[in-house]
């Protein structure tokens, strides 16, 4: 597979994307990003929501492009300890990180719209889409992307079953190296770099987003519940784009 052939790929070239996952499945997450890097077309960015794992892309991806651009959608309502999460990555990693939110503040979004998150499954994918969709979408654009890569696996819930490594869409290449990996391959990679959880995961949290969304969990709960109050499972970050 070449970068000509990459670039002759299109959104509805189906079999081309399938022929293109399946030669990816045979290489490991540092090869995907190898080739992702050489092939796919810049600017190339990073996404990650520093999440309860997100040392492994963090770290995995700038090992090999160090000054890539790591964006954070910060939609004003993360937990603390996940802000310091994000100094503390930055700061091992030497991240060149670029932070991107929603134009109103929290309080003047909420003076004028209300807590949307308490207005049912409506109002969540309203605030997604203000607070998180709608930034991103500034954020691709303001950077000129052309690959975007993200730490997405298909064993993290049962939405993300089907990830592929490659897709394409709304113009851009969408790049997911690890999306093969167990939590146990997340685990050793974690321990073979010496590399910290987000600090809410010794608190029972295994899918950390805003703090009005997001809990631990509870015994007899299932672990696809513990955001959004089960009304939904993704933000829409990634399906959207």
């Amino acid at each position: 597979m070449s970068a000509g052939q990459l670039a002759g790929i299109v959104g509805d070239d189906a079999r081309a994307l399938t022929e293109l996952n399946a030669w990816l499945a045979d290489r490991c997450a540092v090869e995907r990003v190898v080739w992702a890097l050489e092939n796919g077309p810049s600017m190339h960015v990073l996404s990650s929501s520093f999440g309860a794992q997100a040392a492994v892309s963090l770290h995995l991806v700038t090992l090999l492009y160090p000054d890539i651009p790591v964006v954070l959608i910060d939609t004003g309502y993360l937990f603390p300890e996940t802000y310091q999460f994000i100094d503390q990555m930055t700061d091992r990693l030497s991240l060149n990180l670029k932070v991107y939110m929603a134009e109103l503040s929290p309080a003047w979004y909420e003076v004028r719209h209300g807590r949307l998150w308490e207005q049912g499954l409506v109002g969540i994918e309203e605030y997604n889409r203000v607070r998180k969709i709608e930034p991103m979408r500034q954020a691709l654009a303001a950077l000129g992307v052309g690959s975007w890569l993200a730490g997405l696996r298909r064993s993290q819930s049962r939405s993300r079953t089907s990830i592929p490594f490659v897709e394409f869409s709304n113009g851009f290449w969408k790049w997911h190296p690890l999306a093969d990996w167990s939590d146990a391959d997340v685990d050793q990679y974690l321990v073979d770099h010496d590399l910290p959880r987000h600090p809410l995961c010794a608190r029972g949290y295994v899918s950390i987003g805003d703090t009005h969304t997001t809990q631990p969990v509870q015994p007899g709960v299932d672990i696809e519940n513990t955001r959004f109050f089960g009304l939904k499972r993704e933000c829409g970050l990634h399906g959207s784009i």
